[in-house]
């Protein structure tokens, strides 16, 4: 199942080969998403919907200030395999899994003091809360599994091979899917039925993970060795490398928080709105994130083994898709986006409120493009500061924005903003990237 590890380090590797699983392991990702608002969309009202948003976010937030786990595994695995050295990619597997079961230790100690701040920033109304809290409190003891996924996803991304997420990803979603409508509507849990369906998928997942990655790449034992795992020169660069990541995330989290926080402080009504239409940018963001993950792998070897011609034809080919993907999109929710709206809902009332909003959920495609794009081939080439730049600036521009527009534009400033926002990352690392990789 994974690539051969012989041949030549800087032979032509469709993107496709490795964009194609990643975009059908990622659709699998909203779709969960989808079907956990569709299915509280359906037992309850607003307020339900309005509980998944909050408690979703709560674990967006926690899991993406981690993200590094996967993104700088992925990066410096990449280039550690375009360099030939298959003790180095061992290591970087063992070295990111300890840190991610570190993290995931000190989340569950600190579950309490995380659960109070995440309230005191989202501020959610008094209605939502306890359901947020049933939500929250069964779902944080999924950190283990969700980190050590991180670390190994990206390592396997590293080696080229993005089809063993994928079996993974599929598998983990359809338990998901599977437990929270038994439990929801055979047994009856309601919302917690839906933290449980989710908290047992995300075990299944990581052993299937481990499993796996065992059984495709266990013959690679004989090229690690534990000594210099955690040697200070390794762990600098690692951290280096990796603080960069941490710090754009932080960036990606507050303008995601933010904009949920800032909706919900318009109402439940506003919250529910913004939450349907944020599914119409996640469905976007998954699929443009195969690409992402492509730009990671290839540039990553392609930078490991000095072929900047491949690297250079990597990055057009990738805007290529990239365009085609907008038209693709953009047709598809201005004709087809208000009937998927209800398939979500059976509340009229959120549907109907969501139509002076639906355009700037057409505009997402277009705005964040170039910003999906050049995130994979910055994450492969391990240029994060310039990564990290592009997302202090965009999010300085959100954060503007939205402020002064807020009196006069309400809901419509904060899309504006947040549109102003892709559209700023992508072209500040369209002008870093040639600057940074000289």
């Amino acid at each position: 199942m994974p690539p051969s590890l012989g041949g030549t380090v800087v032979a032509h590797i469709p993107i496709l080969r490795l964009a194609l699983p990643m975009i059908v392991t990622n659709i699998t990702v909203p779709l969960l998403g989808l079907v956990d608002v569709a299915i509280v969309g359906h037992i309850g009202d607003a307020t339900y919907i309005g509980a998944i948003a909050v408690g979703s976010m709560v674990f967006n937030v926690i899991y993406w200030v981690f993200g590094f786990l996967r993104m700088g595994t992925s990066g410096m695995t990449s280039q550690a395999l375009g360099r030939r050295d298959l003790t180095d990619c061992t290591r970087q597997l063992a070295r990111s899994s300890v840190v991610a079961l570190a993290v995931a230790a000190a989340i569950l100690v600190l579950q309490a003091p995380l659960k109070r701040m995440a309230y005191l920033i989202i501020s959610p109304e008094a209605d939502v809360v306890p359901l947020v809290d049933t939500y929250y409190n069964i779902c944080v003891w999924g950190a283990p599994p969700m980190l050590l996924l991180y670390s190994l996803s990206g390592w396997l991304v590293g080696m080229q091979n993005t089809r063993l997420p994928m079996v993974v990803s599929i598998t983990q979603n359809v338990v998901n899917i599977l437990a929270s409508l038994v439990l929801v509507f055979a047994l009856g849990w309601r919302i917690e039925g839906v933290a449980a369906g989710t908290l047992t998928a995300q075990y299944a997942g990581a052993l299937m993970a481990v499993a796996l990655t065992a059984r495709y790449y266990g013959r690679l034992r004989i090229h690690y060795h534990g000594r210099g795992l955690l040697r200070w020169q390794a762990m600098r660069r690692f951290f280096s490398v990796n603080t960069d990541i941490f710090l754009r995330t932080l960036c990606l989290v507050a303008v995601n928080l933010y904009f949920l926080a800032a909706g919900a402080q318009q109402g439940t009504l506003i919250l529910a709105v913004n939450t349907l239409l944020m599914q119409l940018f996640m469905l976007y963001s998954y699929i443009m994130d195969g690409f992402a993950y492509a730009g990671e792998a290839l540039s990553g070897r392609y930078l490991g083994a000095h072929n900047d011609r491949a690297l250079h034809a990597t990055v057009r080919q990738l805007f290529a898709w990239g365009g085609a993907v907008v038209v693709l999109f953009t047709t598809v929710y201005a004709v087809w986006g208000t009937p998927f709206l209800h398939l979500l809902t059976s509340d009229a009332t959120v549907v109907s409120a969501s139509a002076d909003y639906f355009p700037w959920a057409v505009a997402v495609p277009v705005a964040g493009m170039a910003a999906f794009i050049w995130d994979g081939i910055f994450i492969g080439t391990t240029l994060t500061r310039g990564m990290l730049l592009s997302s202090a600036i965009a999010t300085a521009v959100f954060f503007a924005v939205y402020l002064l527009l807020r009196p006069a534009l309400a809901n419509h400033a904060l899309w504006l903003a947040f549109i102003l926002y892709l559209l700023t990352r992508g072209i500040v690392q369209t002008v870093v990237f040639p600057l940074q990789h000289s």
